[in-house]
């Protein structure tokens, strides 16, 4: 298990492994059953996808919004005086109008040979309404220490980013420094057999979702073979 540091000047922040809210931005708990309406919780590669990075919260109390008008970023928030600390005050502010920071007052750190990447909160992916932020990809080596700041996408002309008390505003992710890889088509030998475990699936489907297959509101079909070919993945890698 990975350790990760982190140091914190605003407690509010309240990073924390990314949990997946239900009710709430997930989707209701609707059962798995026909007639249900669909959500990102029903899919296990969303759930996992959301749940391996550190979420960020919106650290004030009051409501912020970011408008792009007549080609111009708006920021409305009653932030008040500054602390007087020295930090950036107020600390969200127009770069550009393209984008817009935050003067992030948390430094991670994780351990070497890794790094933290910032993106959007798994949230944006499932609102409807076009409010929430979209924090820009940025990757910050192990070994800076520096409380830095983070970028958001602005809105689009006539959209409005809403930051709320107790949202998540993004996420961290912890990957390696490096990408050392080489991208590789498969051999022969090795396709094949992907072929073949890909139909003998796809031929036991029918046993392997038995019980588990619904069709939700919108007649999507939804089965249960990826969850259980995935268990069975975790409880032999536990035994090994």
């Amino acid at each position: 298990m990975q350790t990760v540091k982190f140091r914190l000047v605003d407690p509010r922040l309240n990073p924390r492994r990314t949990k997946m809210e239900i009710p709430g931005w997930s989707g209701k708990p609707e059962p798995r059953k026909t007639g249900s309406q669909e959500y990102v919780w029903h899919c296990m590669p969303f759930t996992e996808g959301a749940q391996y990075g550190i979420e960020i919260f919106y650290p004030y109390d009051f409501e912020m919004t970011v408008s792009t008008v007549d080609g111009k970023l708006v920021i409305a928030g009653d932030f008040g005086e500054g602390p007087g600390t020295g930090i950036e005050w107020p600390p969200f502010r127009t770069f550009g109008e393209k984008f817009y920071t935050y003067q992030l007052l948390l430094d991670v750190r994780p351990e070497d040979g890794f790094a933290v990447r910032m993106e959007p909160h798994p949230r944006f992916y499932t609102d409807t309404t076009d409010t929430c932020p979209i924090a820009v990809p940025a990757l910050v080596r192990h070994w800076w220490p520096m409380l830095s700041f983070m970028v958001f996408k602005s809105p689009a002309e006539g959209r409005t980013h809403v930051f709320r008390p107790g949202e998540a505003m993004a996420q961290m992710i912890i990957i390696p420094s490096e990408p050392d890889m080489e991208l590789v088509p498969m051999g022969e030998e090795e396709a094949a057999e992907r072929e073949l475990q890909g139909r003998r699936i796809h031929a036991s489907r029918e046993t392997l979702s038995l019980e588990t297959q619904w069709s939700s509101s919108s007649n999507t079909v939804f089965d249960g073979t990826y969850r259980h070919i995935l268990r069975a993945a975790k409880a032999r890698a536990q035994q090994d």
